[in-house]
Order: structure tokens, then C-alpha cells, then sequence
């Protein structure tokens, strides 16, 4: 079982911050509450005591405490700090390197591992002072989990909700092994009264990597006002680029013209044709990994017309050219990743022309899934893993599913 060393900050959020203490405890985990300034003015001390039948933290000028020198004990006797509500001021003081209170003196002064969970209004959340905030913190290895979305106490709907106590544990859970809840006779062992619970190692697994993703259609000009398109929404993609960052990685995303929120830690690029994509892809090199999602346009139109065409002079005469070929492209690249994963939208023959594809192209993997249907701008997607070794049948599941499985996969093979 784990000590967690739970932050609680200063947001409507943190009224949850009780269940998450119930729930905790009843997982066999020790919970000790540090209660913000902020965070004091949603729940009281006696509220989380009571739950987590532990004093609870507030000043970093206790007499006692700190003659003690308490935020230091605080820090390192825990296994794990859990900040939740993570407000975007607080998120903003940890990137900072700010130390002016209990919690963030604790924060800095910590070698054990460090999960946020953020709560906030839609546009904080997705305003770039905070985003860069986030990259910040997950850079240093700090798991910043990503926001819910829904309606909000303010009466806007976007990303930014607290994930639900239940939830945050299931994450916490992941990134603790040993310390599920299982029986003895599971292997679970049971802790002898008395005994000191063994310190718990957190690493994310794509820490210290650099990670690419390409995701969205491309748009190729037919004239001023009109392009030649496809139905990619770009959501496997950025579900991908979102569960790499989770998992620690620097993040690239170079997405074509889709209307989808970027996720928290990731660096995004637009662009809007192939050529620009493929630019993009170079300019972002070197990367541990590459997994090029993007839906990407064969051919251009060579004579795109620089105004609006009229239709009263008939329909035009439109002449093509191949675009690049991004994924060959970055496979004889001398900057080649690691691990090069492309993704293959088949209508027929799915599994035999990925094969083939991934051999012409010289990629490691292709996911290869069947767009017959409403997967193109659907929640949802059925893939095939199609390697070196063979081919791995995905079952059906969410968009998010699919891209947590697949950075799992990519996590065990580069790290």
C-alpha cells in the first residue's frame, strides 16, 4: 500500500478531495492532507482529518512543525504527492519553482514522485501560459494528469474538470506497482502491523523521450476558396499525442486543419497542405519515436488558380501532382526514429495492404484499420498492429483506448 501526501489547492474541486481520502483509505492507502490557503476555504481541516484519521498540514510556520523542520519530513515520507485540486495558479508556482507556503515548500523540496491533477475553467486550461506550465512540469518528469470534459460551476463546457476521485486513484494505481489491492494468497502479501510500507519507485515511462505525431487531414488548393479534402477529424491522432504526454514524453503534434483542442503538454504545429506537413516533420527531427496519424493527401493540384474559379466558365481542367511521401520520406531520413509507426485507412484487403504497406514504406509498425465506416470522424476505432513479428488484433474501443494501448506498446519497445 502506498503513503500519499495529498495537496489539496484552492478550487470548487476540492470538495472532492473527501471521496478521494475515502476512497484511498478503503484501498488499504495512508493519506496525509496538506490544505492550501485556498483550498481552506472549500473544505476544513477537520473534515479531511476526520477521513484521513491524520493530522492535517496548513502553515509552513507551525512552531512545532518547523522546528521539526516538518516540510522536509513531510516530503520525503510519503511515496507519492498527490496535488489535487491543481489550480492553474498552483500549477504556475510549481513551474516557477515558487516556495512561499507549506505546499509548494513541500512541492520543492521533494525527491519522490509528483502527480497533478488539474482543475480549472475551460480557458485557463487552455490558455498557453498554462499549457506551457504543464509542459514544464512534465518535462521534469511530473505526471500531470489530463482535465475532464464537461459543464463547469462557472457555466462553461470544455477541458477542465477534476477528474472523479475514482479515476484519479485507477492513474495512481498504474503508476504504483506493487500496490494493488489484491489478497494474499494473490500475491498481495498483506503488511504485517507495525511494518514500514516499502518505498515505491514512480518513473513515467516515456520520460526523457521525444515523441512526433502527425495527425488531421491536409487541405490541397484547388483555388483561392476551394480544397480538395478528406473526412479525417484528427481525434486518434491527438488522442495518441495526449496519452504520450501522460506518459512523460516531450511532444510534438503537427496537426492539418482540424478544430480540436490541443492537449494539455503537447506543442502543436499547424499546417494545412502535405508539403507543409512534411517540412513540419523535418524541422521537428531528431524524435525517439514518430507515429504519423495524419490522413495525407496524395496528390495536389499543380495549377491551383491563385483566385476564386467562376463556374460560369465550366468546370476545370485540374492537373495533380504526387505530394511527398512523408512516412518513406522518414524512414531513409539519416534522423530516422527509433520507432517508426504508420497508420493505414483501408476500405478493403485492411490487414493485407498494411502488410504491404509497411514494407514499401519501411516502417516498424503500421495500425491499420478499416474506414468502410463511421470511423473517420467517429469516438471509436477497431485497428491491427501489423509488425515485423505479425499482426495484433485490436478489439473494438474508444478513440483514447486505442491510443493508451499503443503508447504502451511504444513505451515497451523504445525504453
Amino acid at each position: 500500500m502506498a503513503r500519499i501526501l495529498l495537496i489539496v489547492g484552492g478550487g470548487i474541486a476540492a470538495y472532492k478531495a473527501a471521496e478521494l481520502i475515502r476512497l484511498a483509505r478503503k484501498a488499504g492507502h495512508s493519506v496525509t492532507p496538506v490544505l492550501t490557503a485556498g483550498g481552506a476555504h472549500f473544505v476544513t481541516p477537520m473534515s479531511l482529518a476526520a477521513l484521513a484519521e491524520s493530522p492535517v498540514y496548513t502553515s509552513l510556520w507551525d512552531l512545532k512543525d518547523e522546528a521539526e523542520m516538518g516540510h522536509i519530513q513531510l516530503s520525503r515520507a510519503a511515496d507519492l504527492l498527490l496535488v489535487c485540486p491543481a489550480t492553474a495558479d498552483l500549477i504556475a508556482r510549481m513551474g516557477a519553482g515558487i516556495a512561499d507556503d507549506l505546499a509548494t515548500t513541500i512541492l520543492l523540496a521533494t525527491d519522490k514522485p509528483v502527480v497533478v491533477a488539474p482543475a480549472m475553467n475551460v480557458r485557463m486550461w487552455l490558455h498557453p501560459a498554462t499549457q506551457a506550465n504543464v509542459a514544464t512540469l512534465r518535462a521534469r518528469g511530473v505526471t500531470v494528469l489530463d482535465p475532464d470534459e464537461g459543464d463547469m460551476a462557472c457555466g462553461e463546457y470544455g477541458p477542465g474538470r477534476l477528474p472523479e476521485p475514482a479515476d484519479i486513484l485507477a492513474r495512481i494505481a498504474q503508476l504504483l506497482p506493487g500496490t494493488g489491492s489484491g489478497s494474499a494468497a494473490e500475491g498481495g502479501g498483506g503488511a504485517v502491523p507495525g511494518d514500514k510500507p516499502a518505498a515505491i519507485a514512480v518513473t513515467s515511462p516515456l520520460a526523457g523521450t521525444h515523441i512526433l505525431v502527425t495527425a488531421g487531414p491536409t487541405h490541397e488548393p484547388i483555388d483561392a476558396v476551394r480544397v480538395i479534402a478528406n473526412r479525417s477529424s484528427g481525434r486518434q491522432g491527438f488522442a495518441i499525442a495526449a496519452a504520450a504526454a501522460r506518459a512523460g514524453a516531450r511532444v510534438t503534434l503537427i496537426a492539418g486543419p482540424v478544430a480540436v483542442p490541443t492537449p494539455g503538454g503537447v506543442a502543436r504545429i499547424d499546417v494545412e497542405t502535405a508539403q507543409q506537413m512534411a517540412e513540419a516533420v523535418a524541422d521537428a527531427l531528431p524524435a525517439d519515436a514518430a507515429i504519423l496519424v495524419a490522413a495525407v493527401a496524395d496528390w495536389r493540384v499543380a495549377n491551383a488558380a491563385r483566385s476564386k474559379l467562376k463556374k460560369d466558365v465550366g468546370p476545370p481542367n485540374l492537373e495533380f501532382a504526387p505530394n511527398p511521401d512523408i512516412l518513406r520520406t522518414l524512414a531513409q531520413s539519416p534522423d530516422r526514429p527509433r520507432l517508426l509507426v504508420g497508420f493505414a485507412a483501408e476500405t478493403d484487403d485492411v490487414i493485407a495492404n498494411a502488410a504491404a504497406k509497411r514494407t514499401a514504406k519501411g516502417a516498424d509498425w503500421i495500425v491499420a484499420n478499416d474506414v468502410s465506416g463511421d470511423v473517420m470522424g467517429g469516438a471509436r476505432n477497431r485497428v491491427h498492429l501489423v509488425t515485423a513479428a505479425g499482426v495484433e488484433d485490436w478489439p473494438d474501443q474508444s478513440k483514447d483506448d486505442v491510443a493508451r494501448r499503443l503508447v504502451a506498446r511504444i513505451a515497451e519497445e523504445i525504453q
